[in-house]
């Protein structure tokens, strides 16, 4: 079912990121009223950002705060996330938890946490990654994480129908906003170049106004 987004208050968690500035910058110019969940809110453009809380994701008290006092809202888009790189032989314990933390048990935490805030025909967006359904050699660990988030999100598609409240998961192909350069270890491999951010912002904007349930991979080919 098709949404209106203006006049609408949505909330970006990783909002001052590559992707999370232009899906905030688009949904200004397309009337929403833009708030923002960040580590560190030096970096928010206040054009576009009408409100903001600090959160830190690993942490629930935190994170369950940060909702609340920006509760309610009529979505959440999850713009954050952490890479990692090399093989399974060479992945140490402290590499694999910050995974799974922020990339896989935040999205989740976030969902049960923002569900309460979320008003009826609102959502709740989780920016996953293409390799949630292709995974990668040498980034075995970070395509866990991401499949792990990518498995709650269908679930969690079908416990909140009932609350009117869709859950959207977004799997873009690999897209030009520098994480790979940002890795918490390991070396990126030579990457094709990817999507430009603002194309991936548009196609994700477009999605949660048409209703789309799912955006695969696909959904991002011209």
């Amino acid at each position: 079912m098709a949404r209106e987004v203006a006049g609408k208050k949505i909330v970006i968690v990783g909002a001052t990121g590559v992707l999370g500035s232009h899906l905030a910058t688009q949904l200004t110019e397309s009337g929403a009223q833009v708030a923002a969940i960040v580590r560190d809110a030096s970096h928010l453009d206040a054009a576009t950002v009408t409100q903001h809380a600090i959160a830190d994701l690993t942490d629930t008290a935190s994170l369950s705060a940060a909702l609340s006092f920006l509760a309610p809202f009529d979505g959440l888009i999850n713009a954050a996330g952490v890479v990692a790189f090399g093989t399974i032989a060479e992945l140490d314990d402290a590499t694999l938890t910050d995974l799974f933390a922020i990339n896989a048990i935040a999205p989740i935490v976030m969902l049960r946490e923002s569900s309460q805030h979320i008003n009826e025909g609102g959502f709740f967006a989780n920016i996953s990654a293409v390799v949630a359904q292709a995974p990668m050699a040498g980034m075995a660990a970070y395509s866990a994480s991401k499949a792990a988030a990518w498995g709650a999100m269908v679930a969690a598609t079908r416990e909140l129908r009932r609350q009117q409240i869709d859950v959207i998961d977004i799997r873009p192909p690999h897209t030009e906003t520098g994480l790979a350069n940002r890795p918490i270890a390991g070396s990126a491999p030579k990457l094709p170049t990817g999507l430009d951010p603002e194309v991936v912002a548009a196609r994700i904007v477009a999605a949660i106004r048409d209703g789309e349930k799912d955006l695969p991979v696909e959904a991002f080919s011209s």
